[in-house]
């Protein structure tokens, strides 16, 4: 006596009546309008399935196959996640200037994704910390910049200020009394290469929020500051 195994088969299959004796052009209909993402051709002449096949894939742009009996077919899938999104993010985005989600132009958001009762939703950091219950730690990043710059670490300093002054437009630029340029949440402190004083190392800091930020003035502190500088 044979034994018998169940396989879970997470598929979803539809029934739709039509010929089964279709000419091409009623199966190049039927795709145009079903609009599969992928084709398994299983019965006809192989010549005129050849010449199906290639015309499938060039006028609508997806994987056909024909395989022959008993041989398996592969096909690659992408699935599909619902995902429910806060009102309150969805806000955010739109304060930010953003155009709202379109299933026809998938666009990146940022949020943090939960799982409850079997279903997932996106929501902003803050509110996922309230409905989990959980405590906000701060994660920062470093990087370190060296140029060379024969002024004192304080006149370095000054100068970096006026340099991303004038670069950086509609951003908080702050020269601290404890001797850093504040950026936003970035840090930026000075100090002078213990082999040769005129190789200044720059240790910047920035929080999560600002990581184009900070990766962008790193880039830009590594090309130098400007001559003519004050």
């Amino acid at each position: 006596m044979e034994g018998r195994a169940t396989l879970d088969v997470k598929l979803q299959v539809e029934y739709m009546s039509f010929s089964a004796h279709a000419d091409a052009k009623g199966i190049m209909q039927l795709i145009r309008m079903a609009e599969p993402r992928n084709m398994l051709l299983v019965h006809g002449e192989a010549v005129k399935m050849e010449f199906l096949k290639g015309k499938i894939e060039q006028e609508f742009s997806i994987d056909c196959y024909m395989p022959a009996n008993g041989e398996t077919a592969t096909v690659t899938t992408n699935p599909s996640v619902p995902v429910d999104i806060s009102l309150n993010l969805l806000k955010r985005e739109m304060a930010l200037g953003g155009p709202l989600p379109d299933p026809k132009k998938p666009r990146t958001m940022h949020g943090t994704l939960i799982m409850k009762e079997n279903s997932l939703k996106l929501v902003s950091s803050e509110q996922a910390l309230k409905e989990l219950g959980l405590n906000e730690h701060q994660l920062r990043f470093t990087c370190r910049v060296q140029l060379q710059d024969p002024h004192s670490d304080n006149d370095t300093l000054h100068r970096i200020y006026t340099h991303l002054k004038s670069v950086l437009k509609g951003y908080t630029i702050q020269h601290l009394p404890d001797g850093t340029v504040m950026v936003e949440s970035i840090v930026i402190k000075v100090s002078s290469s213990a082999e040769d004083a005129n190789t200044k190392v720059l240790l910047l800091s920035w929080s999560y929020q600002d990581e184009d930020l900070g990766s962008f003035l790193s880039t830009l502190l590594k090309k130098g500051l400007p001559s003519g500088l004050c």
